[in-house]
């Protein structure tokens, strides 16, 4: 797959301090392209009396070069390769590296997710759950961790899996996973938003957890505690309007407490494959599996260059160390989305504002 001409412009964007998922497509979206971007941010930063630290052309070019001798290569947001569904989330990553085949983000997915420690009858069961739908023409995407997300994976491997890790693209974690990765690099494919050679950190693993939710039309809990990553992941899925289902299990297992906590809570109960296509029907079916999805990339309109100083002096006096929505920052200021969204980014860049999740923005 060939890069875009202006790869290395848009991977020195992505990699500078303070530029997130949001404020990459905002900065975009206001400067036309990566490298008017760029040329823009030290003005933007001057304005908080901030010297923000640019990607150089040197790192982005190891980078780059790094990952073409590992055989994989990179996606930018906006471009045909990246999958659709993912770019259709709020925090879609705006590069991810990939290494194996990228045909398969072509393909309707269903994520598999669960419990590390899982019983041997959940393993069991989820690799031959994962088999069956691999049959019925679902990639199955999961996060390689020890347990269900490992069953998955092997179950689905011969027709079609995505892995995707928390680290770099040549990180193996667990360790014990890194010949079942090496065989998804080779017959699936394996995505990473962190640049190569990161070794995973706890923060990693919920950036991880929107982009497995992220790709699939479905995501379906196996075993899981009530505080997993495998719920963290299901609730992501629903944020995104996509499908959830759930196992159910013995109230007296602690694995199965999330999962019945989802099912309690309005997830669809499943116990076979066929449940699970039958959920999944109300989103199309075959090749057209989750194509509402795709209808539009949730790019945000083109943001205004110059905003007032009164403008600017209403959003920050309606901010506070304690994080509001942004919706909520229109609605107070009576200001347009589009003039907010613009003096949040201007106090991002400067460094006095953070964002969390939600669509939830602090001072810093």
């Amino acid at each position: 797959m060939s890069l875009p001409a202006d790869a290395v412009a848009r991977l020195r964007l992505i990699r500078t301090e303070s530029i997130g998922p949001v404020t990459y497509r905002q900065l975009i979206a206001r400067f036309g392209d990566a490298r008017q971007a760029l040329a823009a941010l030290p003005d933007l930063a001057r304005r908080g009396n901030r010297d923000l630290a640019i990607a150089s052309v040197e790192d982005t070019e190891a980078e780059l070069a790094a990952l073409a001798a590992l055989g994989a290569t990179m996606i930018f947001l906006g471009t045909p390769a990246y999958p659709a569904l993912l770019a259709a989330t709020e925090t879609a990553p705006p590069v991810l590296a990939a290494h194996g085949d990228l045909g398969l983000l072509d393909r309707p997915a269903l994520a598999i997710v669960g419990a590390r420690n899982a019983s041997a009858a959940g393993v069991r069961f989820a690799r031959q759950l994962a088999a069956d739908l691999a049959a019925e023409d679902l990639v199955i995407v999961s996060g390689l961790a020890r347990g269900i997300d490992a069953a998955a994976h092997q179950g689905a491997l011969a027709q079609g899996t995505v892995a995707v890790i928390a680290g770099g693209i040549d990180i193996a974690y667990p360790p014990e996973n890194a010949e079942l990765m090496a065989a998804i690099a080779a017959q699936g494919l394996v995505l990473a938003e962190q640049r190569p050679g990161v070794e995973p950190q706890a923060r990693h693993f919920p950036r991880r957890n929107r982009i497995i939710a992220g790709l699939a039309t479905g995501t379906l809990v196996v075993e899981g505690a009530p505080r997993s990553g495998s719920l963290i992941t299901a609730r992501l899925a629903a944020d995104m309007g996509r499908e959830v289902m759930a196992i159910p299990g013995s109230p007296l297992d602690p694995r199965a407490q999330g999962c019945n906590l989802l099912i309690r809570e309005g997830a669809t109960l499943v116990q076979s494959a066929a449940d699970v296509m039958e959920a999944l029907s109300s989103f199309g079916s075959g090749p057209q599996l989750g194509l509402r999805f795709q209808a539009a990339e949730a790019t945000p309109a083109p943001l205004p260059e110059v905003v007032d100083d009164a403008a600017h002096a209403e959003v920050r006096a309606l901010l506070s160390p304690t994080p509001v929505a942004v919706d909520e920052l229109v609605r107070l200021s009576g200001l347009a989305p589009a003039s907010v969204a613009s003096v949040l980014l201007d106090l991002e860049i400067a460094g006095s504002l953070v964002r969390h999740a939600g669509g939830r923005v602090a001072l810093a």
